[in-house]
């Protein structure tokens, strides 16, 4: 049934309508090819769609259909983003935890992993570690608590990361995956200086969430749907959104999260930053996690992926380790933007050599070190980004928004973006990657608009001059 509107600190809370979402995926079954034809039409003007659209593009099953989602995913990303593709890392800093969801292994009762919340010295050497790889952004993570404590611990860590300085190396951008926390909280969270704030609903069905989430703060469902309220009322206007694709009926999840990002662009004039889209995988002391209640299949998970593109054209997409190389390979050009690299998903994974990807939050699929992926990445024809210039120049939320619905932002993406690869190049590259790095980076210049490449041959002679952190 449709939920009325209830108050959390003086918030309007979301609605997720359930019956009108499956009366959207019933209504919307069996599309013919001129419809589809009419969707994509509309889509590839990147003008993004209607739920009744969302739900056609869904609905089909017909292989020609599909390719065409394919192709119209590719020219909208590349429109809005170009060819670059942002990396950062995953930095969890504790795995303790008061919830009690069923598919993941930080579960408050799950006694199968070693319990461990970071001292401010050993964040410090996974930051390090992370720092020498290259890495400039990281994504912040920690059980979910609601002490006090925990939060200030919050607030610790993250100034921790900033104060890390190895040579001309350094973290320039903190975005955080924590519990879902108090406007008051999220103004401090902002004078720390995070980028974006990222929570996942998990599952926006209400009987399933229910139904997995046992114990812990995370049993209340508005609390948590009503996060991003919260966080922008609190000035975190850049936020990340998503669902844990596998506790419920994907076509569900991708319709209610629709109706989460049309709330917030109606209340708040902005939408999600970024969408992440993980797939449930095995997960220490979790049998759900091993069997999915809804599995999502490759087919279906590429579908998942354009469709988001074409509907939120100017959102990151986000696709992290859970998956394998060949999986993320082929999403670059379905519509993911943002990837992690060389992942670890246990607290001190980077730097201890006692811990094991058994203490992992969930299982990795794609182990490849960064220089690696780097490397596939730009033979791929992609610029690998490790760019944090629009969080320095106030480029978040609305205003970010402003430049990249009419495919503007990419004036500034392509610069920046072969900034940082160019730095990552001569500070960190193996000669292989400096190889295939430098021909694509030449091969990049090529395609850019006549603006943008000024801007990039300015830039590129300033790092290779010596300077650092240049953007645009």
């Amino acid at each position: 049934m449709k939920r009325d509107v209830k108050m959390t600190n003086n918030s309007a809370m979301p609605v997720i309508d359930e019956q009108l979402i499956e009366k959207t995926i019933e209504e919307n079954r069996n599309p013919s090819l001129a419809r589809i034809d009419e969707i994509l039409t509309k889509a590839a003007e990147a003008r993004g769609l209607l739920p009744t659209e969302i739900a056609t593009l869904i609905a089909t099953e017909d292989p020609e259909h599909i390719e065409k989602i394919f192709t119209t995913a590719k020219a909208v990303k590349e429109h809005i983003y170009g060819r670059r593709l942002v990396l950062f890392a995953p930095l969890y800093v504790s795995n303790l935890c008061t919830n009690e969801c069923a598919y993941c292994a930080f579960r408050a009762k799950n006694r199968l992993i070693t319990r461990k919340a970071l001292s401010q010295n050993e964040i410090r050497r996974e930051v390090e570690f992370l720092v020498d790889q290259g890495h400039k952004r990281l994504l912040l993570l920690t059980g979910e608590t609601h002490a006090k404590s925990s939060f200030d611990y919050l607030l610790d860590s993250i100034e921790t990361v900033y104060s890390v300085k190895r040579g001309g190396g350094e973290i320039r951008r903190v975005n955080v995956e924590v519990a879902p926390a108090s406007v008051e909280e999220f103004r401090q969270l902002k004078a720390a200086k995070i980028g974006t704030y990222i929570c996942f609903q998990e599952t926006y069905h209400h009987a399933t969430y229910a139904a997995v989430h046992l114990g812990g703060k995370k049993r209340d469902y508005d609390w948590r749907v009503g996060v991003f309220d919260r966080a922008m009322e609190g000035g975190v206007d850049d936020v990340g959104i998503g669902v844990l694709f596998g506790l419920y009926d994907w076509k569900f999840e991708l319709l209610a999260m629709f109706q989460h990002i049309n709330h917030l662009e109606a209340r708040f004039g902005v939408g999600p930053h970024t969408i992440s889209v993980p797939r449930m995988e095995p997960a220490t002391g979790s049998d759900l996690a091993s069997r999915p209640l809804h599995p999502v299949s490759d087919a279906d998970f590429r579908k998942i992926v354009a469709i988001l593109r074409l509907a939120v054209p100017y959102t990151g997409i986000i696709m992290s380790t859970r998956e394998s190389s060949a999986m993320r390979n082929e999403t670059f050009a379905l519509g993911v933007s943002q990837i992690s690299a060389g992942s670890r998903t246990n607290p001190g994974g980077y730097s201890s050599t006692e811990l094991t990807a058994a203490d992992g939050q969930f299982s990795l699929g794609d182990h490849r070190p960064l220089d690696e992926v780097i490397r596939d990445v730009a033979s791929m024809g992609y610029i690998p980004s490790f760019c944090t210039g629009c969080y320095r120049l106030g480029r978040t939320g609305a205003d970010f928004m402003d430049l990249a619905k009419p495919g503007e932002i990419k004036e500034h993406c392509d610069p920046n973006a072969v900034s940082t690869f160019l730095e990552y190049l001569i500070d960190y590259g193996s000669d292989e990657a400096k190889k295939i790095g430098e021909a694509q980076i030449q091969k990049a210049l090529t395609g850019m608009t006549a603006t943008a490449r000024v801007r990039t041959e300015e830039i590129i002679k300033k790092v290779k001059s010596g300077k650092r952190d240049v953007f645009c």
